[in-house]
């Protein structure tokens, strides 16, 4: 109902001109009686109401021109952050809507700072409390921000901000100032024997007010790796023990059986007997040999070697055809271990459910690497399979020992490059080795 019977300035500055116009004639009429002539009696009216119409006109401006000062100060006051000031105006004009408008808008910024400051609140709890050390180093090398558990790591509880980040590590163990050194993202590890604390750094680049700054990360991963050891081992023991039981137990019953046979004098069924023990003991011999070669893997002795020869050799040993040409170059790899991680994967391939004449290998060598694949037409993998395919001991096969894929992933890596497992289009499985050519 506030605006319904209000007059706008223009309209409050037309009646009143009307009134004082009014006014002036009521005061000439009335002068026209002391006076004979009307003209002089309009003109002493006249000058009679100046004073009040300068005064009413100066009036009405001085109270304008200290509101809109007020409005200029309080725009200030929101360009500075400060939301706590409002104004008051008791006319109901064009003037009063401008200053609800603008009382209205320092709520609403008032408003949205109060939620900003819980919102900065609550993240400032949350990163200081981390148990991950967090820096941020501006452009210069020296700290803009650490949380505790930074200050906790490199400077005793003490505040980081302002120090130069290469005068901390003077003072923190040479691990740690290496890994932070030598760039990029890694685990290193602090210590020795029991008292060893590994960690994990990681490290983003950007631009803040226009300035570069870096993020550094240190997460300690010392107890998370330790159960995940006490897991792996128990998984270890578990594959040996049944491996062992599997092989110990039958080889203890050919032996009595060989001793009964004996006493017997029935020894023409010895052959048999000794025959079953000997192939237990081998496959009991060549699951160890396994292990030990994944536990003791030597460092690659990269060669030049001709593509038509290796495969060759390869399929000596395996059925598969090969899909393509072979590259004219020589690869650059240890050939015995190149070897090795292949004659896994085709293994696998053959006994993965695909025909025999489905298993093929792929090569194909660009400037940069070359790319080993293994295909076939089996079952192909699950989504959880193919997440936990490269973990050793990791075994969906009854009587697997979980190594030859993580076998192969080791000599990929230690050529300086990965391995990758996808299903294919139509079914099967393509298994990849990607090697650096540098």
């Amino acid at each position: 109902m506030r605006g319904r019977y209000r007059l706008s300035l223009a309209g409050r500055d037309a009646l009143a001109a009307g009134v004082l116009l009014a006014a002036a004639i009521a005061v000439a009429l009335a002068l026209q009686q002391w006076l004979d002539d009307a003209w002089l009696a309009g003109i002493v009216a006249a000058l009679m109401l100046v004073p009040l119409a300068t005064w009413w006109a100066q009036r009405r401006q001085t109270a304008a021109a200290a509101m809109f000062r007020a409005l200029v100060g309080t725009v200030g006051s929101y360009r500075d952050g400060d939301f706590s000031f409002g104004l008051n105006w008791q006319r109901n004009d064009e003037i009063g809507d401008l200053v609800a408008a603008h009382n209205d808008l320092g709520d609403a910024l008032r408003e949205q700072r109060q939620a900003l400051v819980q919102r900065e609140l609550l993240l400032d709890t949350m990163v200081q409390n981390t148990p991950v050390a967090m820096l941020l180093v501006a452009d210069g090398g020296r700290i803009a921000y650490a949380n505790l558990a930074a200050r906790k790591l490199l400077g005793e509880g003490r505040r980081l901000e302002g120090h130069a980040l290469a005068d901390l590590l003077l003072t923190t163990a040479p691990a740690l100032r290496e890994a932070i050194d030598r760039g990029g993202d890694g685990l290193f590890a602090v210590g020795s024997d029991d008292d060893e604390q590994i960690f994990h750094l990681a490290r983003r680049g950007f631009r803040l007010n226009g300035r570069a700054h870096e993020l550094i990360l240190l997460r300690q991963l010392t107890a998370e790796l330790r159960r995940q050891e006490v897991q792996t081992w128990k998984k270890v023991i578990r594959i040996i023990s049944h491996e062992l039981n599997n092989s110990l137990a039958p080889i203890a019953s050919l032996a009595h059986s060989g001793a009964e046979l004996t006493r017997r004098g029935q020894h023409q069924q010895l052959d048999k007997v000794f025959a079953m023990i000997e192939e237990r003991a081998r496959h009991l011999e060549g699951f160890i040999r396994g292990y030990a070669h994944f536990a003791k893997l030597p460092s690659p002795r990269v060669e030049a070697v001709p593509w038509p020869a290796f495969c060759a050799r390869l399929r000596s040993q395996i059925e598969f055809s090969i899909d393509g040409a072979l590259p004219d170059r020589a690869g650059r790899f240890d050939p015995a271990q190149m070897e090795q991680a292949l004659l896994n994967l085709l293994k696998n391939a053959h006994e993965s459910g695909s025909p025999p004449a489905a298993v093929a290998l792929r090569v194909r060598q660009s400037p940069a690497a070359v790319r080993i694949e293994v295909l076939d037409r089996g079952s192909g993998m699950t989504p959880a399979v193919l997440e936990n395919a490269l973990v050793p001991f990791y075994s969906t096969k009854r009587s697997g020992t979980g190594l030859g894929l993580a076998l192969a992933r080791e000599i990929a890596e230690a050529h300086g490059g990965r391995i990758a497992l996808n299903n294919r289009d139509g079914g099967g499985l393509a298994v990849a080795l990607v090697l650096d050519c540098a």
